[in-house]
């Protein structure tokens, strides 16, 4: 059994070592929520991946902050709980908020595998010992730069090239790319910038051979997706979607993705994560782990995560130095040059978390302490 005895919360500051530009805009800098959980003399730390705004989901680092000050954390301290399994249980009353629950129940599930002296990968029930890199390339300057970009990513190993889209970066970016790597692994994400009337317009794409379209319509859509792929015989990939087990299920009866990117902010944490990766390995589906700009406590959890046997495709867990001149974290996470990170096999997530360097880049900090009243 885990005491949960406090909860910190701290905001760090951090500018990426490179401009990241989506559909939804160009990110330079991140405001980043990480919790902090005691138990009886071991600490383990979790990170919050809402963004400044609520674009890519409802939540944001603000909402996400005040939920877990006066709602998510109130309920972890003084309980004597078995371990991250029963985090989801503690905060069924609040309704959403899944990326705030997310890193209070990542940091549980580490502190249970610090307690049980297990590797986290272990804990989750993974089995691979090295997992499949990609990397995800934002909208850039120009054509030219994103040729330069993808050559030295190329250069570095990693499996598979995801290139960010939206109307009017698209099907002549394809075209250079493809004409210059004819064979790499390639696949595109829009981030939901699409819409019915640009149907054929994606259609289009099918003469690039992309190992998927990612998110092309709407954030919450099934259905049109669904229309979507029966024009494809490219696998849709859903990611924002995806919100549970239930959506998975959903998606995969209605024939709306051939693919699944599991997020484990996106879900909620581990639990329903693994949920999701269960789902979809029972009927053939298969997924793979999506970044959201994470800093190194969150890039240990996503490894963690990969080497669960149907993470079968590259995902987005890239090397520390493509985001971050320094990370927070001892050892970086690093990439072979076969495009592979070696899954750590220590204690916890195998990460030292590096405390100097969180106290430079804090910009606020709070403690619970106090439990709450839960209603029946």
């Amino acid at each position: 059994m885990l005491t949960i005895d406090a909860v910190h919360l701290r905001e760090i500051n951090m500018p990426l070592a490179f401009p990241f530009e989506t559909s939804f805009g160009l990110t330079t800098a991140r405001r980043i929520l990480l919790v902090e959980i005691e138990s009886d003399g071991l600490t383990a730390w979790g990170e919050c991946v809402a963004g400044e705004h609520p674009y890519f989901s409802e939540e944001s680092i603000d909402t996400a902050w005040i939920v877990t000050e006066t709602e998510l954390a109130p309920r972890l301290v003084a309980q004597e709980i078995v371990g991250g399994g029963s985090c989801p249980a503690l905060f069924k009353q609040v309704r959403g908020h899944r990326m705030a629950k997310a890193a209070l129940e990542n940091a549980v599930w580490d502190l249970e595998a610090q307690k049980k002296k297990v590797a986290l990968a272990e804990l989750l029930g993974g089995t691979r010992n090295v997992i499949p890199c990609g990397v995800s390339i934002g909208i850039q300057p120009s054509p030219a730069a994103l040729m330069d970009r993808i050559a030295e990513e190329l250069e570095a190993g990693y499996q598979r090239i995801k290139l960010k889209c939206k109307p009017g970066w698209d099907t002549k970016i394809f075209e250079e790319v493809r004409k210059r790597w004819p064979n790499i692994m390639l696949s595109c994400d829009a981030n939901s910038a699409y819409r019915v009337v640009d149907i054929d317009h994606i259609v289009e794409w099918e003469e690039f051979n992309l190992l998927m379209i990612e998110q092309p319509l709407w954030y919450d859509d099934f259905y049109f997706h669904s229309m979507l792929q029966k024009r494809l015989n490219t696998a849709i990939c859903l990611d924002e979607s995806i919100r549970n087990r239930r959506d998975a299920l959903a998606a995969i009866d209605m024939e709306s993705c051939r693919i699944i990117n599991i997020k484990v902010g996106r879900v909620g944490g581990f639990s329903e994560a693994i949920a999701v990766h269960n789902a979809t390995a029972e009927r053939g589906i298969p997924v793979w782990c999506g970044g959201m700009l994470e800093t190194g406590i969150g890039r240990a959890h996503n490894i963690a995560l990969s080497s669960l046997q149907n993470f079968s495709l590259p995902g987005d867990v890239s090397a520390s130095r493509r985001y971050w001149t320094e990370d927070i974290i001892e050892p970086e996470v690093t990439v072979s040059a076969k495009g592979e990170i070696y899954v750590p096999e220590g204690i916890g997530s195998g990460f030292t978390v590096r405390r100097d360097r969180i106290d430079a880049l804090t910009v606020r900090r709070l403690t619970v302490r106090t439990a709450v009243r839960v209603m029946a």
